[in-house]
């Protein structure tokens, strides 16, 4: 059995997708790759079984067909494997220092007298244009350089959330969990790290920069326009999201900090769809913002109140034109500071 299963979920990813896989290859015989070809139209599939064919023990290429991103993970999750299961985006790479310490400390781990469920480490935002590089950490947040539970947890300040570039888990408690990804949706990176959390309680943290995160193409997901032109996708996955929240909430309500990292993400992704759906300026979208909010308050009152009357909630929900303009230069400032989108 391999230490770490790594999936990259491929779709027409010929022109970076090779930067990706060697970045992986000194993981060496304790990794397997899976490089799944979506349905690509252009050379990924060709390139993905030339890997395979040139290190065969380590690279599996598997075909598809075009399912999206989430359709990608759920393979790779039953095909994988590994102790351990990453996600790394075709587009992205890792730090080779970062990555083979990760290894050593998952070498440690395997065996002992606790299970290990949640592996995190830092991830830097490769921002297109930009020279200076925002690395995400969980210093003073969690402890680090040992396994610990979610009671030992510090508090979670806005920006610093747990995503898929930060994120290993163990292969198993995902199976355990029941994760399945819905297909041709993009932004279900949310629900890759949101689902197993109440399933999860040893976690351990490396600081160390591991994951680079490449954005700032025209035609990637994460750019505003695009999230604007996809909203209904963003919306689809934040009202799953909900609920889901709502089905584990026995579960959540009794793991205390941990509810708590989970009601602060969710309300982070409701805020970003709103505001996407504020930065639309069509009376369309603002509909739409109205009818999530409605969806919620049908869903579960108590979690209406918590979302809409929270800060987050507050400031995106400010009325009339002017407290619109306030909202978005609010997360103007906040996609400075944080360097996201």
């Amino acid at each position: 059995m391999k230490l770490l299963s790594i999936v990259i979920p491929c779709y027409n990813s010929q022109d970076y997708m090779a930067k990706c896989i060697e970045s992986l290859l000194p993981g060496g015989e304790d990794v397997e790759i899976l490089i799944v070809d979506d349905g690509s139209k252009d050379a990924t599939a060709q390139i993905a079984d030339d890997y395979a064919a040139k290190y065969p023990s380590i690279v599996r290429a598997i075909h598809q067909e075009n399912g999206g991103h989430g359709a990608a993970v759920n393979t790779g999750i039953e095909n994988a494997r590994g102790l351990y299961f990453k996600v790394v985006d075709s587009d992205d790479w890792v730090k080779q220092e970062a990555y083979l310490e990760i290894l050593d400390r998952l070498r440690e781990v395997v065996g002992g007298e606790k299970v290990l469920d949640m592996f995190i480490s830092n991830f830097v935002y490769e921002k297109e244009g930009e020279r200076r590089r925002k690395v995400m950490h969980y210093r003073h947040i969690l402890p680090e350089g040992r396994i610990f539970s979610w009671e030992e947890a510090g508090h979670f300040h806005p920006g610093k959330y747990i995503l898929m570039h930060s994120v290993i888990y163990r292969t198993k408690l995902l199976r355990e969990c029941g994760i399945r990804l819905p297909e041709h949706t993009f932004y279900v990176d949310n629900l890759y790290v949101f689902e197993p959390l109440p399933y999860v309680r040893n976690l351990y943290y490396l600081d160390v920069n591991f994951y680079r995160y490449f954005i700032g193409r025209a035609d990637q997901s994460v750019n505003e326009q695009v999230m604007i032109g996809r909203i209904d996708q963003q919306l689809k996955v934040n009202r799953m999201m909900v609920d889901y929240f709502i089905e584990k909430k026995a579960a959540i309500a009794a793991n205390k900090k941990m509810g708590k990292y989970m009601l602060s993400y969710l309300d982070i992704i409701t805020t970003i769809s709103s505001i996407l759906l504020i930065r639309s300026g069509t009376q369309e979208a603002l509909e739409k913002k109205k009818d999530l909010l409605t969806y919620i308050r049908q869903k579960d009152r108590s979690l209406y109140r918590k979302l809409r009357y929270g800060l987050l909630g507050n400031c995106m929900n400010l009325p009339g034109r002017t407290g619109r303009w306030i909202s978005v230069e609010g997360y103007k400032i906040s996609q400075k500071f944080f360097g996201f989108n």
